[in-house]
């Protein structure tokens, strides 16, 4: 018996009229390759068509190709053909050297963004022979170079500006059913002699392109069964059949008549019954009602308030149906706090898009960064020829560019994904000189978004909040005349971290330059965030002075964490306090930011040009609140008494068990090796506090990529899970060298939905792996 009064006979009696047609059982996957009229038969014009693009005029020129100038520097420029593949994810490029078909092709998913003129380093350096209105960028996710190009014509360039934005938008709109279109280019490829037919042997190049390596007699069995016209070659209908087939959810299948009973659809309440078991908060037979005229794809089934598994499954892959709550992707925590009562999105050197040593600098890794939520930047600052300072690692190899151009780029970039304020942490290495041509720059070319001046009370009892500050960039630096040391020179930045850096290395030899003065010019522009050292930690701290901020390498970060836990943790509830890595990390490799954020540090500086499970973990933290780069901190955190030591967070407080079911189309580790096939197995890692850290993992799957299939559950104690995220990474097996990573999800446990829920994949530079998704179950038990 229903709430309300309906048992499961009931509604099937109510919901459908005598005269009424009866209902498919199932209503057939929508993946016609070829039309029945008998026209195109390319499967890759059938996915554009998906996809609602085949008239688009600027699509269809892209699929005719265009030849644009590739421009990398001053002389090299060369014009190379570039054509939208049929597929509509993929564009080929002509290479001057040939290399590997899979190497000739970048795909829309991966691209970060596409600018006009000459919005990009590379074009305004080397591209003054082009007019902006002919040039365009393609900014690629992690660490690919930008693509710069210029077209003969304005209106060409146009046309891949607007097709390429439309080609994204459809993609990024596209349901997971609609992105199984990603076979119709595999299968495109393995009609070897393109016929639009596919043999015994085009089908088993297909699978194995695909990531299944599948049982022969289990496959000709399949390929037999929907060859119909049985001539050893499937078209038309037999294809849409095999591939049906071949993307069927048994697993899904079974929780949907579970629920669903012998006529094989959901009513709506028999889905809210479904919802209530899941976990879903607050729901009615109303947001039933609303998710089956979102995702039911039959029209009659619709009408009459029906979902079938077809519309089932499509919810179960939508954002509403994934691990991620959906209520936390956009900003829904309190802004109103004061600063140190959030973690902070931070970079480490920031101007870096590779190693400390001999790495290009650029612009674009300030862009990148920016595209990634980052609030705080590091700018390195370093007296540069005709009176200009420069931005690089000192003494090093690394390239040089001007502060002023990154300047800048702040202003251009800072606020085009978030709208809460940017701090500029200025390590200052400049004479007074070029220290008054930073602090013209600062103001000339960021305007009133600069704070200059303390907002309402000039001595604050605390900071402003991130609502106050929206759109705002303030600038952290040392002050006049706070910081003096023993012989009354002024300290500038330099010196605070060549101190530090010496003690890392334990270096005997001083380095030869003497600490230099601050120009008032800039120091007036510091106001909320004044550079200053934390040398102990008293267990009653004198009163708080919000508006200085702590500089502190890694290892004295653990040191306080694990001497004087408590006491940092009421530190960082009032004053901001930034950590960065040993300058014994060469490589530019990260430390694990969730040692410090478990003490309530803001500013956790990370590399974020080098990718790894810390850049995971960063992504993860500040995934929600509409990925603003700012997250409120737990109360354990934020209250000035708080007794929360993360080294002793008390007993379990959670329970977190989570059954992994199966994946779906992972990727290819190696696409060059047609045999090539993962053996995939899942792994669940929980970073928190030191007593929560966990790692469990499943069995692997033999030759199986496609679809493979676990059923093992794994379960977690948790004692402080507010603090806690949760990684879900999928590895290939390999018995004799370390497992290759292939995908991972990060997320916090608060943001975990329960229930049955996919986790849709990420790469390790943080790209979609769409259509690669994990299926699960996730209960949480707090006691």
């Amino acid at each position: 018996q229903r709430p309300g009064g309906w048992g499961r006979q009931g509604m099937r009696a109510c919901r459908r009229r005598p005269e009424e047609p009866p209902l498919p059982a199932q209503v057939a996957t929508p993946v016609a390759l070829v039309p029945p009229d008998g026209g195109s038969r390319r499967p890759g014009l059938r996915a554009l068509k998906k996809m609602g693009l085949t008239e688009d005029e600027d699509v269809r020129a892209m699929l005719r190709g265009s030849r644009l100038c590739k421009i990398r520097s001053r002389t090299w420029h060369k014009e190379r053909l570039y054509r939208l593949q049929e597929d509509g994810l993929s564009v080929w490029f002509q290479r001057r050297i040939p290399r590997a078909p899979s190497q000739h092709i970048f795909f829309v998913q991966h691209i970060e963004a596409v600018r006009e003129g000459h919005q990009s380093e590379g074009l305004r350096r080397f591209g003054g022979a082009f007019p902006p209105a002919r040039c365009l960028t393609i900014a690629f996710k992690g660490r690919r170079k930008n693509l710069d190009l210029a077209a003969a014509t304005a209106e060409e360039a146009q046309c891949w500006v607007r097709g390429l934005a439309k080609l994204r938008a459809r993609l990024d709109a596209m349901s997971q059913r609609d992105a199984h279109t990603w076979i119709h280019a595999y299968l495109h490829r393995a009609d070897s002699d393109q016929d639009s037919k596919m043999s015994f042997k085009e089908i088993k190049n297909l699978l194995r392109m695909v990531n299944v390596d599948m049982n022969d007699m289990y496959a000709y069995r399949l390929f037999k069964e929907c060859d119909h016209s049985n001539n050893e070659r499937l078209e038309g209908a037999e294809i849409e059949e095999f591939l049906r087939r071949l993307l069927k959810r048994p697993e899904l299948e079974e929780i949907f008549h579970r629920y669903s009973g012998e006529d094989r659809v959901l009513s709506a309440p028999e889905l809210l019954e479904f919802l209530e078991d899941q976990g879903e908060d607050g729901v009615t037979l109303a947001h039933a009602q609303k998710l089956i005229h979102t995702y039911e794809l039959n029209e009659t089934a619709k009408q009459h308030e029906l979902m079938t598994l077809d519309g089932f499954m499509m919810y179960l892959l939508s954002p509403e149906g994934a691990a991620l709550d959906p209520a936390h992707t956009c900003v829904f925590q309190d802004m109103d706090q004061p600063l140190p009562h959030y973690f902070i999105s931070s970079s480490h050197n920031t101007y870096l898009t590779d190693s400390q040593i001999g790495g290009l600098s650029s612009t674009e890794a300030y862009v990148r960064a920016f595209a990634q939520g980052c609030r705080c930047v590091e700018l390195d600052c370093w007296e540069g020829p005709g009176g200009e300072p420069i931005i690089y690692h000192g003494h090093t190899l690394t390239s040089k560019i001007l502060f002023r151009d990154v300047v800048q780029t702040v202003r251009d970039h800072a606020f085009t994904l978030s709208p809460y304020p940017v701090i500029l942490s200025l390590e200052n290495h400049c004479g007074l000189e070029q220290q008054a041509v930073m602090a013209r720059h600062l103001r000339t070319i960021l305007g009133d978004a600069l704070v200059t001046e303390a907002l309402g009370a000039q001595t604050p009892e605390e900071l402003p909040s991130p609502e106050q500050l929206k759109g705002r960039v303030l600038v952290k630096g040392k002050k006049l005349p706070a910081a003096r040391s023993e012989d009354g020179r002024i300290l500038s930045d330099q010196e605070e971290e060549e101190e530090e850096e010496e003690e890392e290395a334990e270096a005997a030899e001083q380095r030869t330059e003497g600490a230099k003065q601050i120009s008032p010019e800039l120091s007036a522009l510091v106001v909320y965030c004044c550079a200053t050292r934390l040398r102990t930690l008293h267990p009653n701290p004198v009163p708080p002075q919000p508006c200085q901020v702590s500089s502190l390498n890694e290892r004295k970060a653990k040191k306080l964490i694990r001497e004087a836990g408590n006491s940092f943790v009421r530190h960082n509830a009032r004053q901001l306090t930034r950590v960065y890595p040993l300058g014994l990390r060469m490589n530019s490799a990260n430390y694990s930011p969730q040692e410090m954020w478990n003490s309530g540090c803001q500013l956790v500086a990370l590399n974020f040009q080098t990718p790894g499970y810390e850049m995971d973990l960063n992504a993860g933290r500040f995934l929600v609140n509409g990925q603003c780069g700012y997250i409120l901190k737990p109360a354990c955190l934020r209250q000035p008494d708080t007794t929360f030591d993360p080294e002793c967070p008390g007993p379990p407080r959670t329970t977190l068990t989570i059954q992994v079911l199966t994946a779906q189309q992972l990727p290819k580790l190696n696409t060059e090796k047609p045999n090539s096939i993962v053996d995939p197995l899942v792994r669940v890692e929980i970073h928190g506090v030191p007593a929560d850290c966990a790692r469990k993992e499943t069995n692997y799957v033999l030759n199986n990529g496609f679809n493979p299939r676990w059923g093992q559950t794994l379960q977690f104690q948790l004692r402080a899970p507010e603090l806690v995220l949760v990684r879900f990474v999928v590895e290939d097996y390999d018995t004799t060298s370390p497992n290759d990573f292939v995908g991972q999800f990060t997320l916090p446990l608060n943001s975990l939905k329960q229930g049955y829920r996919h986790i849709h994949l990420l790469s390790k530079d943080g790209a979609s792996l769409s259509p690669a998704t994990l299926f699960v179950h996730i209960r949480v038990q707090r006691f």
